[in-house]
């Protein structure tokens, strides 16, 4: 008899926008899962004020620009208006899926930490520039101090500005409103700490871990992990790499284990 696939008809949610969400929703399709997409995140550019464009008229005065991720170099960039500054400093970028979006705009990484979260990153970067280095760190409304804070520990220069917002869409809302009065998710996954809270924004903490405890909840970093375990939820699935594909793979390795031990 042919075993079931790890997902067999197991509802997935998968926290990503539209554009992004596709090429996981045929993975989970692929292994028998029944993918639901409901955007936690979404993104919009701040309004220009003072502080931001001295930054854009200045941004080849520092030695260094900081990239988190895909969104902010987007957004960065498209506040200069060919949607391409002249020069750019020395570029370090945390992650290899945002330095291959940053070469798609024409610009390569100096520098990529050996893992993709904060931490790795500052303690690496911090050995790789020179003391009293300038260094801009474009970064969203929501987003952690802790690269910039160590960099001035370390006696740099470290400016942090916000390119954008982060939210929940509404039709998200909506969506998951409707969703889980109906019991009708199987495996949660999270991408950061902010797709947790948006998702409780919803649910409340209460019927959040009421929920959590009964499906399978996959993350993605330490600090996302951290903000599920202290709200008392389980985490079953935290990959080593930091990406979205790591956790999906982790999580059908995850549930062909379990169904392994089941047939045993």
């Amino acid at each position: 008899m042919k075993r079931p696939l790890p997902l067999s008809n197991k509802k997935v949610l998968i926290p990503r926008g539209a554009s992004q969400a596709k090429p996981f929703s045929r993975l989970i399709e692929k292994h028998g899962g029944i993918p639901v997409e409901i955007p936690l995140l979404s993104f919009r550019p701040v309004g220009m004020d003072d502080s931001l464009k001295k930054v854009l008229a200045s941004v080849d005065t520092y030695d260094w620009i900081v990239f988190t991720s895909n969104v902010t170099v987007e957004t960065f960039l498209s506040f200069f208006s060919n949607g391409k500054p002249e020069k750019l400093p020395q570029i370090a970028v945390i992650g290899e899926r945002t330095g291959r979006f940053l070469k798609e705009k024409g610009f390569e990484p100096d520098f990529i930490p050996s893992k993709y979260v904060a931490e790795v990153f500052a303690d690496e970067f911090i050995a790789h520039i020179k003391q009293g280095s300038k260094v801009l760190i474009p970064k969203g409304n929501l987003a952690r101090e802790h690269i910039a804070k160590m960099l001035k520990l370390h006696g740099s220069i470290a400016e942090e500005i916000v390119v954008y917002e982060t939210y929940m869409p509404e039709d998200s809302k909506t969506k998951l409103k409707e969703m889980l009065p109906k019991g009708e998710l199987d495996v949660l996954m999270f991408t950061s700490p902010s797709t947790v809270d948006h998702f409780i924004e919803v649910a409340g903490e209460s019927g959040f871990r009421e929920l959590a405890n009964r499906c399978v909840v996959a993350c993605i970093g330490p600090v996302t992990q951290k903000r599920l375990q202290s709200l008392g939820v389980t985490v079953h699935v935290s990959p080593g790499q930091y990406t979205v594909e790591d956790m999906l793979n982790s999580t059908i390795d995850y549930l062909e284990s379990i169904q392994k031990k089941d047939k045993m």
